[in-house]
Parts: structure tokens; sequence; C-alpha cells
């Protein structure tokens, strides 16, 4: 039996308040403030001025070290506040590349699992029950990110050009389940992150020259390249199953 239109818009709405888009509406607004007051704080310049007294910190304190700078990367990726490219960097001059690129890559996927929640529960059960009971394109297009799932949460992470709170918002508008969320997402940033790591181990000699990281490195040739031929290969089930289809 079909449920009465007046129905589905009951339980829409029962999904979509104020109370269930409270934490949404927290990070956005901890984003803008983050934004306005602290984009001078987490910067090169302040590695540069502090680093010195990081790596003595973290000489004497390396569990706790590794602890609070996961920690503070969660909450930077989280609150999507200004500075993530940095942290990265830090990760990789604190730690090296290995462990380095484990807590970059870690933080970074708790952080961006964090956003996801928050705007499943706030607007994207609703959206996503609405997307259900609509038909023609929309239904269409939500049926076929649904198909090729995996593909699509893999290329919007291998591709630079996707922002990095975007990729964690779509999939949450569109119902993508949670456990497929986060392990596409760590292994999709896997990449990018040991490239990011690897810039912040070779900090020290940037910092001995008194030169500044090249943080667009990631869109050069030799390392953009490879990125877009792993997204390449993610595309491809989808490719081969519209011809399939055909």
């Amino acid at each position: 039996m079909n449920t009465p239109p007046s129905q589905d818009r009951q339980v829409v709405q029962s999904r979509f308040s104020v109370k269930r888009m409270a934490p949404f509406a927290v990070i956005i607004l901890v984003a803008i403030l983050g934004f306005v007051f602290l984009k001078d704080y987490l910067s090169f310049e302040q590695l540069a001025k502090n680093q010195e007294a990081l790596q003595a910190w973290r000489d004497g304190n390396f569990i706790l070290a590794s602890l609070v700078f996961m920690a503070v990367y969660v909450v930077v990726v989280a609150f999507s506040l200004p500075g993530a490219a940095i942290i990265s960097l830090t990760g990789g001059f604190l730690f090296g590349l290995f462990p380095g690129a484990v807590y970059n890559i870690t933080a970074a996927t708790i952080g961006a699992t964090v956003i996801f929640l928050a705007a499943r529960m706030g607007f994207g059960e609703a959206l996503s029950a609405k997307m259900d009971g609509s038909q023609g394109a929309v239904k269409k297009i939500k049926d076929g990110l649904k198909a090729d799932e995996v593909s699509y949460l893999l290329i919007m992470r291998l591709v630079p050009a996707v922002p990095f709170f975007i990729a964690n918002l779509i999939p949450a508008l569109v119902g993508v389940n949670l456990k497929r969320f986060v392990w596409t997402t760590f292994v999709g940033i896997i990449p990018g992150g040991v490239v990011y790591t690897w810039v912040g181990a070779g900090l020290a000699d940037v910092f001995a020259k008194g030169e500044t990281p090249n943080l667009g490195i990631i869109f050069e040739w030799q390392i953009l390249g490879p990125l877009l031929g792993l997204a390449a290969l993610a595309v491809l089930p989808v490719i081969i199953k519209k011809i399939k289809g055909k």
C-alpha cells in the first residue's frame, strides 16, 4: 500500500528540526569564527616561529604530542577551520613521513566523519527521504549515485579540485552508508596526505633557507598526473557498467 503524500511530508518534517540541525549549525558558526580569528595563527609563519618549541615538546612528550596533534587536526577538519594544509605539514615536520602520514590521514578521516554525521543528522536524512519519495530526474540521480557509490566517493577524494568540505557534505545529502564513507575517505585521501606529509618532513631545510614550502605541489603534473590516473581507475567500473547496460 502506498503511503499518502501528507504522511511523507510529516516524516520529512519530523526528521528536519532545529534540534537535529544544532550540530551542523555549530560547525558552521565555529568555521566562520575560526576564519575571522584564527587564520593568522594557523599559518606557516607561526609554524616557523615556534618550530624549536614544538620539536622540544615532541621530544619530551612523544605520545602526548602525538595525541594532542591528532586531536587538533580533528578539530580543524571537523569545524572547517583555516590551516588544514599547515597542520598536515606540521604532522610531517614533527613526526616524519611515518608515522606523520598515518596521523594526518587518520585525523582527517575522523574530522570528515564528524562533518558527515552532523550534516546527515541535520538535513541529510530528510533530504534523502525526500529524494526517495520523488520521481523523475531527482530519483534517477540519487539511484545512479547509489549504484556506483564507491567509485564516486573515491573520485571526490582523489581529485584535488573537489573541496574537502564539499566532499564530506554531498555524501551526507544523498544517504551514503557511514562505513562506506569512512573507508573511502581514508583510502581516497592517502595520496594527497602522503604528499603533504612528505613536504612537511622536509621543512627543516626550508626553515634553514628562510623559504616557504610549495603548497601547490599537489597541482604540479608529476603529482596531479598519478592522482588523475587513480581517479580514472575509480571511474572505470562506472564506464564498464554503462557500456554493458547499453
